[in-house]
């Protein structure tokens, strides 16, 4: 079998050499072109010296990106994506979009949140979110696929099965995140700049982040009612991972038993979901560099309260990871093809 002709634009981003790097040992997929506008003509290994040998690949064009690939990944930041997109539609060619341009299905809120408007409302309606464990069919054959943000992968997966079967109430949700600092992307900016970043920890963006109407649509979606959340993001001195820690407050008489049982059935067949046992944490050093999302459920009697906590690596299951399981889905291969990595024990 021929293997996919993979194309990444904004291949020197984190978001994009991560895609790199994991398509390289992907048995059933090869990159065919990258592009980047700040190193064209250089190598990837020239930007990343880890790569050496690995992916020597130099940066061209995005021009030459979409002659050469089978499937378009865009690492861009948001309103980069629009025409990139309706010119792969146009080709017929896979298009995966990591930024946000497609995953609103509002333009009202694409507006507010993003201060953009849809260039095309025939092509957003083409376009499907890229969130397998809840959109699985949906995806499938999909040549249009917005990949879901980070923080937007890891809230909804801790939530979705209590919220999904009415075992916690719909309103009073609190969002407490902390991500590792490659979510800041690689321009080095003065909150992400060593000094002031070590031996720090802050919260940023308070009830203000954009990707609180991204989990609130995700939610709303799965649970049939209208769902808000408040959302408060941290930043975390490492380089990867992310902790959801997810408060809610229990419906009357619901039972620790009952919670687990609606997960262990939404996720039971889930090989990136991780249930943990009773009592086990969720920690980011138990998934790194890998597709996987860990999951630990508490309930609080005291209070009536339920904290759900999922662990991801952002990179990977928060961004390039998920965006190669949507492209596997997408071409009808296993969603485990070239993703089924072993995290660092230490």
């Amino acid at each position: 079998m021929e293997k996919i002709k993979v194309g990444v634009v904004g291949a020197t981003g984190y978001a994009g050499s991560e895609i790199c790097r994991l398509i390289y040992g992907h048995p059933a997929a090869e990159l065919a072109a990258i592009s980047s506008v700040s190193f064209e003509g250089m190598a990837l290994s020239d930007v990343y010296p880890a790569y050496r040998q690995c992916i020597d690949l130099v940066c061209g064009t995005q021009e030459e990106v979409v002659a050469k690939s089978d499937v378009i990944f865009a690492a861009l930041p948001h309103g980069l994506s629009q025409d990139l997109a309706a010119q792969c539609d146009s080709l017929g060619k896979a298009f995966i979009d990591m930024g946000a341009d497609f995953r609103l299905e509002s333009e009202e809120a694409y507006q507010e949140w993003y201060g953009g408007a849809f260039a095309d409302k025939a092509l957003h309606q083409k376009a499907v979110y890229g969130l397998p464990e809840f959109f699985r069919e949906e995806i499938k054959d999909k040549k249009l696929i917005a990949n879901p943000g980070c923080y937007t992968t890891a809230v909804p997966l801790a939530l979705v099965p209590a919220l999904k079967n009415g075992l916690i109430e719909t309103d009073g949700i609190i969002a407490d995140c902390k991500s590792g600092v490659t979510g800041a992307g690689r321009k080095p900016t003065q909150s992400n700049h060593y000094p002031e970043l070590n031996e720090s920890f802050t919260a940023y963006k308070v009830a203000n982040h954009r990707h609180t109407p991204e989990i609130e649509q995700t939610l709303t979606k799965m649970t049939g009612e209208g769902v808000k959340v408040t959302f408060v993001p941290h930043l975390l001195p490492i380089n990867r991972g992310i902790l959801a820690t997810c408060y809610a407050r229990l419906k009357p008489g619901v039972t620790k038993d009952q919670l687990r049982q609606a997960y262990q059935a939404q996720y039971g067949g889930e090989f990136f979901l991780r249930l943990l046992p009773e009592g086990q944490v969720a920690n980011v050093k138990n998934v790194r560099y890998t597709n996987f999302c860990d999951i630990s459920l508490f309930t609080d009697q005291r209070t009536g309260t339920f904290i759900a906590i999922s662990a991801i690596d952002n990179m990977v299951k928060g961004a390039a990871g998920q965006a190669i399981q949507n492209m596997n889905l997408s071409f009808g291969l296993p969603e485990t093809t070239g993703l089924d990595l072993v995290p660092p024990a230490f």
